[in-house]
């Protein structure tokens, strides 16, 4: 490995089984694309995975364990201030990258400066399910009013666009904190997603999917409580694709105007406001 790596994998573990760690690790290991650091912070000091993580002799492999647990928000700031690589390929502890995945991730982002963000999409394991994200910037901004439009364990970021602009993950909004991030990048950078899978996501009762699901609803619900208020007009136009009815805002705030479509013809709704002075 060279001094500076060009790609640092963020790895945060916790309690992880095993087997999966080890899919996880080879994973990264067996990339087309070599010039990458490991980085895997155990976050649980009382029962660490240090034999299974030490097992592999590589020197790309950097492993830290943390003196107390710091939560997940916490390490992966962690994991960002080590990082020396100029991309940051975020990579969650029980899944599996696809071979090329770091490669064409990394290519992308070295020949298109204006991105900060790219994705993929994912297979789910073990039902195969195919879950793919758009590819372009303005529909991704817009998915993000309702949901995930980049697939946080298979992203990779320009370090940059974190550092320079002091962002980085929120323990207020745990475990939705990759969700927050996403939002606080949308008026930072532009994003975009390759088409096609390179990560398998793994689902079992202890991912975070399954065990902390109410509080990540909540604090989904708040975020998009927030942004939605502070980019009105992304919220608009991503309910236009969902139901064709477009609001057209006076001063960007008040409604007075809705479009909606349905097949070819139109109809045009007026909201009068009556303004006293």
């Amino acid at each position: 490995m060279d001094k500076e790596p060009k790609v640092s994998v963020l790895m945060p573990v916790y309690k992880t089984d095993k087997t999966y760690l080890k899919e996880a690790i080879e994973s990264i290991l067996n990339q087309t694309f070599k010039n990458f650091e490991l980085i895997i912070i155990d976050d649980c000091p009382s029962d660490p995975r240090e034999d299974v993580v030490l097992s592999y002799k590589d020197n790309r492999i950097i492993y830290i364990k943390n003196y107390k647990n710091l939560g997940i928000s916490a390490t992966r700031n962690k994991l960002i201030s080590l990082a020396k690589g100029e991309y940051l390929a975020i990579f969650d502890h029980d899944d599996i990258s696809f071979p090329e995945r770091l490669e064409k991730e990394f290519k992308f982002l070295d020949s298109h400066p204006d991105v900060g963000v790219v994705g993929a999409w994912r297979e789910d394991i073990p039902s195969h399910k195919i879950v793919k994200v758009p590819e372009f910037d303005h529909e991704i901004k817009k998915i993000l009013m309702e949901h995930f439009g980049i697939i946080h364990t298979v992203s990779m970021i320009r370090r940059s666009v974190l550092i320079e602009n002091h962002i980085g993950y929120e323990e207020e909004f745990s475990p939705a904190e990759d969700y927050a991030l996403w939002l606080k990048l949308i008026n930072t950078t532009k994003f975009y997603n390759i088409q096609e899978v390179l990560l398998k996501y793994r689902f079992h009762e202890n991912n975070t999917t399954f065990s902390q699901i109410d509080k990540m609803t909540k604090a989904t619900q708040a975020l998009q409580a927030i942004y939605r208020r502070k980019y009105p007009e992304l919220w608009d136009n991503y309910l236009f694709d969902r139901t064709k009815t477009l609001k057209i805002r006076l001063f960007n705030i008040f409604p007075i105007l809705w479009i909606r479509q349905k097949n070819i013809r139109q109809r045009y709704y007026f909201l009068v406001l009556f303004l006293f002075l």
